[in-house]
C-alpha cells in the first residue's frame, strides 16, 4: 500500500500577539499581527511526516484561507510535506460550516484526480475560533470514522490505531483506513525547517482549489475581549539590605 495522508492547517494570529479588534467590533484587526500555523495543526503536518518516514507515501497539506496563507504551507514544505493545495477565500467570514463544506468539496477534487486519501489528520480545534467541530463535520460528510483528543497514532494493517488520554490511562481506537484523527499539540515535537528546505519550499508550486461558498448557519454578533489583568512588581531592594524586608513581607503573608 503506498500511503497517501492529508494534513488541514488553519493560519491563525501568532500566540501571545496582543489582539485588538476593529471599530464595530466585528472583526480582528489584523495590520499589526505575526500569523502562524494552529499549533494542533503544526503538530498534524508533523504525524503525518513521520509516518511517511516510517512507511513509506506522500503527505500533502492543504488549508483554506486567504492568499496569505501560502506562508503557512511553503512551511510545512520546508518540515517535509511533498505537497501543498491552497483552497482560496474571497474575504468573507467563513464559518465552521462553510469551512467544512468547503474542505469536503476539496478533497472530493484532489481524490477524484489521485485516489483517496488513507489518512486525514485534522487540529483538535484552531486556535483561534476553538469551535472543535470542522472536523467533525468533513469526517461525517466524507464518511469516515473519527476520533478526537488523540496523543498517538500507529498503522496496524488496514487500521489506524489512534490513543487518547483519559482520567486513568489511555483510550486506544482502531480505525478502518480511510480514516480521520483531531490530534493534540503534544503527540510530537514539530521539527524546524533546514535553510535549504526553506529556500527549496519558497520555489515549490502551490496549486489551489477553487471551492464555492455556501454559507453556514452561524452569524457573528459583537467581539469582547476580556479585561486585562495588570500586575505589579515591587522590589524589596537589593543584597543583604534586602532581607528586613523580606522578613516584614513573610510575616505579613503569615509565613513566618
Amino acid at each position: 500500500m503506498t500511503l497517501r495522508i492529508l494534513a488541514c492547517v488553519k493560519r491563525v494570529p501568532a500566540p501571545g500577539a496582543r489582539i485588538v479588534l476593529t471599530a464595530d467590533r466585528t472583526d480582528i484587526d489584523a495590520k499589526n499581527l505575526g500569523f502562524t500555523t494552529s499549533p494542533h495543526e503544526e503538530c498534524a503536518v508533523e504525524e503525518g511526516v513521520r509516518l511517511v518516514e516510517q512507511h513509506g507515501g506522500s503527505t500533502t497539506v492543504l488549508t483554506l484561507g486567504p492568499g496569505e496563507a501560502d506562508e503557512q504551507l511553503r512551511y510545512a514544505l520546508s518540515v517535509g510535506a511533498d505537497r501543498a493545495v491552497l483552497v482560496p477565500t474571497d474575504g468573507r467570514d467563513w464559518d465552521a460550516q462553510a469551512t467544512a463544506r468547503g474542505l469536503v468539496s476539496a478533497i472530493r477534487s484532489l481524490e477524484a484526480a489521485d485516489g483517496p486519501f488513507d489518512v486525514v489528520l485534522m487540529g483538535n480545534e484552531s486556535a483561534d475560533s476553538g469551535g472543535f467541530q470542522v472536523g467533525i463535520r468533513v469526517a461525517r460528510a466524507l464518511g469516515r470514522p473519527i476520533v478526537n483528543g488523540i496523543k498517538g497514532v500507529e498503522l496496524d494493517g488496514d487500521a489506524l490505531l489512534a490513543r487518547r488520554e483519559s482520567g486513568s490511562g489511555y483510550e486506544v481506537y482502531r480505525l478502518q483506513l480511510p480514516a480521520m484523527v483531531g490530534v493534540l499539540e503534544g503527540i510530537n515535537l514539530p521539527r524546524y525547517p533546514t535553510l535549504p528546505a526553506r529556500l527549496k519550499s519558497k520555489k515549490a508550486e502551490v496549486p489551489s482549489v477553487a471551492v464555492g461558498y455556501e454559507p453556514g448557519g452561524l452569524t457573528t454578533g459583537l467581539f469582547d475581549t476580556p479585561v486585562e489583568q495588570v500586575t505589579q512588581t515591587t522590589v524589596l531592594g537589593h543584597g543583604p539590605d534586602a532581607a528586613a524586608a523580606v522578613v516584614d513581607l513573610l510575616e505579613e503573608l503569615g509565613l513566618v
